[in-house]
């Protein structure tokens, strides 16, 4: 028997996913949707989700399902100054780890980064890197991502800087 937390949307295909950033260049302002399959992908994942503000909270890790969700607020640098709510989800999750992230569920963490480090092919290690120093590991059998928008974009109160390493927006 299913339930709704176990369906998953399907991937994008590579088409819609072209035509995704298309209408971003385009500035028609459609949710975004990303898979990840290799590095190159997930560096792609990275830059739209730099800036992204969640909480430890925001974190689910569901062990037997194999399944790592993150709900983000992410800041839209293609729609010129506005945030929206997202969701990023790592199949295939084998373990996680978490170095230097607050305890406390309440606790702001800006993202800055998302980098994956290769390990015995197809799998490897997704490193999560907040403003802070801290960082959240995520060891994957192989490279399964996807980011999608969930919400109306709204005003962002404050547009994120990054001078001399400090970043101004939580």
């Amino acid at each position: 028997m299913s339930t709704d937390t176990d369906i998953q949307p399907a991937a994008p295909t590579e088409a819609e996913v072209a035509a995704q950033v298309e209408s971003t260049k385009s500035g028609t302002n459609e949710p975004l949707r990303l898979l990840a399959e290799d590095a190159e992908d997930l560096a792609i994942i990275s830059a739209a989700l730099q800036d992204a503000i969640l909480r430890p909270a925001d974190i689910v890790w569901e062990r037997p399902a194999r399944r790592l969700t993150l709900t983000l607020s992410r800041f839209c640098w293609e729609c010129g100054g506005t945030r929206v709510m997202a969701a990023m989800q790592f199949g295939d999750v084998l373990a996680v780890k978490s170095r230097g992230l607050p305890r406390l569920p309440d606790t702001p963490l800006e993202l800055l980064a998302i980098d994956f480090e290769e390990g015995e092919a197809p799998g490897g290690k997704v490193t999560l890197m907040f403003a802070g120093g801290g960082d959240l590991r995520a060891e994957v059998e192989c490279l399964d991502a996807v980011v999608a928008d969930l919400s109306d974009r709204w005003e962002a109160r404050v547009a994120p800087t990054h001078l001399d390493g400090e970043d101004s927006e939580t």
